[in-house]
């Protein structure tokens, strides 16, 4: 899989406050890639220097092997997190305006606005102005007329934030359906549970610095800890005692018939000298690999670095 964004050496500094630091970074086409970082990471700075808002003061991206420069703007829709829209223009005007500022003639700009408005079932507000609309109405539109013209590259920077459950879904569902077509994604998001459904590779920013990436499997099996969770069925007392003692045991549930619990498996065991040994409390039910959530992976590295 080639590469359609890459960052070398990016560095951004704001007076004395180090935005990115010597900033590394490959996103392959066609993945969708989660940026996460605690808040003032530099994950926003990154994403407005790829949109060319603000510029690197080191370094390079290139996207599609192209230095950026206006040849690149057709190439981006960017959904930011403090939306762009005008208040008191009508929405169906400005997602024809921006249309055509992307490059797209007025037919082709009224077509797809069009599609994308019946899609997302908002026609009847194409005569609206923006303060008419709530927040996660705006956010609406604000998604189609970052997508619209079909850029190579969608950047979405906290797209979920103000979208009710059911809408968020919405959105999430039509982001994976732009890759299945070809797009590339970039999102930067507080909602760890999206990243595990969406993305397939990520980036972890943390203090302006790059501190780990690659795809998200990857990383997860990175930070297991050893921990197995077993659920035993017709379970005996007899040994229980002596089998608590001789492993590190974290009982989650227990009845008279039935455990579950938590186990570290030791370094000197694989993980089928385990399961025998297990097997002389009962009868096994489960027996799985505990995997961190990238919210737990999140918490441990931000922590250690």
């Amino acid at each position: 899989m080639s590469d359609l964004l890459v960052s070398k050496g990016i560095t951004k500094q704001f007076g004395t406050k180090v935005a990115l630091n010597n900033f590394d970074l490959n996103i392959p086409e066609g993945s969708i890639y989660g940026l996460l970082g605690p808040n003032g990471a530099g994950k926003t700075t990154f994403l407005r220097i790829i949109n060319q808002i603000t510029a690197a003061d080191k370094g390079e991206i290139t996207i599609q092997g192209k230095p950026l420069d206006k040849s690149i703007i057709p190439l981006v829709g960017y959904m930011p997190e403090e939306r762009g829209l005008y208040n008191n223009m009508k929405i169906g005007e400005q997602a024809l305006y921006f249309a055509k500022l992307k490059g797209l003639s007025t037919a082709e700009a009224h077509k797809k606005t069009k599609y994308w408005f019946e899609k997302l079932g908002i026609q009847e507000w194409w005569n609206k102005k923006l303060t008419e609309l709530s927040k996660g109405m705006g956010q609406k539109v604000q998604f189609v007329i970052t997508v619209l013209h079909e850029p190579k590259l969608l950047i979405f920077d906290e797209p979920f934030s103000g979208f009710d459950p059911v809408n968020a879904k919405l959105i999430a569902n039509e982001i994976i359906e732009l890759s299945k077509k070809g797009a590339t994604i970039i999102f930067s998001t507080h909602r760890m549970e999206s990243v595990e459904e969406m993305c397939d590779h990520i980036a972890l920013i943390n203090q302006s610095n790059k501190i780990l990436d690659g795809e998200i499997n990857q990383i997860r099996h990175q930070f297991k800890s050893g921990k197995y969770f077993v659920e035993i069925d017709q379970a005996t007392k007899d040994g229980w005692s002596e089998f608590n003692s001789n492993f590190e045991v974290e009982t989650i549930a227990e009845t008279e018939n039935s455990l579950s619990f938590n186990i570290r498996k030791p370094d000197d065991m694989n993980s089928n000298q385990l399961l025998s040994r297990i097997s002389s409390l009962g009868h096994i039910t489960q027996f799985r690999e505990n995997i961190p959530s990238m919210n737990e992976v999140f918490i441990r590295a931000v922590s250690s670095n």
